[in-house]
């Protein structure tokens, strides 16, 4: 929240703000994921397996390199709060702020969730978003967005005084230590900043804040992934429901969410080629 200003604005204010912006990151020579082969290979499809996610809780689940996976809507609209790790090492993890920086506030198809350093490489594709049609409205707000950390119990008991054990901070940090045996405390550090699925988030017109508003989600409406590496996911279903009121509360209506694992016919993927990390040296000028 920006204060009154205190200083008075130089003669040439005008001229500073009229400086027109430029892409911090141009994206015309980032490799292109090959969707054509994306598209044949899901009309494939099997379903291997699923798991449920249950209301203000959070489950994990593994996809192998070269399968689909779907985040589903079941009985009701809910935002779901995604971490990605490979699933051979928890050091490599989803990196939320550079695919914020690639890709955008919000992703839907053709968007990648790239890894953390010094790994540098896309987990995961989006293959398929029944929400795309969304767009942006007239708020701002979009769907699916890398711009919101999590809820989590801290800022929680920061702005509320009270303690709440069930925001996606602690409910994805369960789930990752019942996964691995880890500590909590351990585990813990491995939560990192989420994809919020099926959440509809923006700016503020006049003070830039961060909002939240009713998913459009609906059953039925899922988003579509294709796990360019071992994948070990965990996705909490957010104690804000639909994220209409409230979240890092009891209050508002939750419903579970459902995680679908698909494996298509080999042969439709053979053009595809696993992402190797990045290149860079780490030598960083020494």
């Amino acid at each position: 929240m920006k204060r009154t200003p205190q200083s008075q604005a130089p003669a040439d204010a005008d001229a500073r703000r009229a400086i027109k912006p430029v892409i911090c990151y141009p994206v015309d020579t980032l490799p292109k994921p090959n969707m054509a082969t994306y598209a044949a290979a899901r009309k494939t499809m099997e379903l291997t397996d699923e798991v449920i996610v249950p209301p203000r809780d959070a489950q994990t689940f593994h996809v192998p390199a070269g399968n689909f996976f779907r985040i589903v809507s079941v009985d009701g609209p809910q935002v779901g709060d995604l971490n990605l790790w490979s699933a051979d090492d928890l050091s490599e993890r989803f990196y939320s702020g550079k695919t914020r920086a690639l890709h955008g506030t919000h992703l839907s198809t053709c968007d990648q969730m790239w890894s953390s350093f010094p790994h540098m490489r896309p987990m995961a594709t989006i293959t398929y978003d029944t929400l795309d049609w969304y767009g942006f409205d007239a708020d701002g707000g979009g769907v699916h967005d890398v711009i919101g950390t999590r809820c989590d119990p801290y800022t929680n008991r920061l702005l509320s005084g009270q303690d709440y054990h069930y925001c996606c901070h602690s409910n994805l940090t369960r789930a990752l230590a019942l996964e691995t045996g880890l500590p909590l405390q351990r585990a813990e550090a491995h939560v990192h900043d989420v994809l919020n699925v099926f959440m509809c988030t923006g700016f503020t017109h006049e003070k830039h804040q961060y909002f939240m508003k009713a998913s459009p989600v609906r059953p039925g409406d899922y988003l579509e992934f294709f796990a360019e590496i071992d994948l070990l996911g965990a996705l909490s279903a957010c104690p804000g429901g639909d994220c209409s009121t409230e979240h890092s509360s009891d209050t508002a209506t939750c419903y579970p969410l459902r995680v679908e694992i698909y494996r298509p016919d080999p042969k439709m993927l053979l053009r595809w080629v696993p992402p190797e990390p990045s290149g860079y040296s780490r030598s960083h000028g020494v």
